[in-house]
C-alpha cells in the first residue's frame, strides 16, 4: 500500500482493540489505554517495520511498554482481578450457586498459584487467541520454545487443579476447551 497514511488508518482500525485488550489484562485501564496509544505511536513512527502480520509485532511493542511500566506483582493481581470480574447471570443459571462458588474460587487459586511466566503464555493464546507461532514472537522466543512454555503451563494448571473440588475439569483448562466464566471472549 503506497499511502503510509491509510495504511496506518487501517492498521489501527484492525487492531486498536487487541492491543488495548492485551494491555489491559496486564494493567489498569489508564496504563492499557497509555500502552496501547504508545504502541501505535510506535507503529506509526516504525511503518515500514510493520510485518504483514501485524498482531504478534503489535503485542510485541505493548509487551515491551508494559515490562518498563511495572512489576511483576501488579501484573499478577491484575489478571486474577479480571478473571474475577468474568462472572455472568448466564454463569449462575448454568450451576448451583454453591457449585459456581467453589468453581470460581478454585479457578482463581488454581490461576494465582501460576507464575508470571506462565500465566502470560496461557493468557496469549487462550485469552488473546493468538496462535503457539504467533505467540512467539510476541514473547520474543522460538516457536518450539513458545511450544515447550505452553506444554508445560497448561500441565502445571492441570495440576493447580487435582485435588480442588470443582466442576470445571481440569484436563479442559490445560487444553484450553473451558466453559463458563473462563472461555476466552
Amino acid at each position: 500500500m503506497d499511502d503510509p497514511e491509510k495504511r496506518f488508518t487501517e492498521l489501527y482500525d484492525e487492531h486498536h482493540r487487541r492491543v488495548f485488550a492485551y494491555a489491559l489484562a496486564h494493567a489498569g485501564r489508564d496504563t492499557a489505554d497509555d500502552v496501547a496509544s504508545e504502541t501505535f505511536l510506535i507503529a506509526w513512527r516504525r511503518l515500514d517495520d510493520v510485518p504483514d502480520t501485524p498482531l504478534p509485532w503489535l503485542l510485541g511493542v505493548a509487551r515491551n511498554l508494559m515490562r518498563q511500566q511495572r512489576d511483576s506483582g501488579n501484573r499478577r493481581r491484575a489478571l486474577a482481578d479480571r478473571v474475577a470480574a468474568l462472572t455472568t447471570p448466564e454463569d449462575l443459571a448454568a450451576w448451583d450457586v454453591a457449585d459456581h462458588v467453589i468453581a470460581r474460587d478454585s479457578a482463581l487459586a488454581a490461576i494465582a498459584s501460576l507464575s508470571e511466566r506462565d500465566l502470560e503464555v496461557l493468557a496469549l493464546v487462550m485469552w488473546h487467541g493468538l496462535s503457539p507461532r504467533e505467540a512467539a514472537t510476541v514473547v520474543g522466543c522460538s516457536a518450539a520454545a513458545f511450544f515447550v512454555r505452553l506444554h508445560r503451563a497448561r500441565r502445571r494448571l492441570a495440576r493447580a487443579f487435582d485435588g480442588a473440588p470443582s466442576r470445571i475439569p481440569a484436563a479442559s483448562l490445560a487444553a484450553g476447551r473451558t466453559s463458563g466464566s473462563l472461555e476466552k471472549s
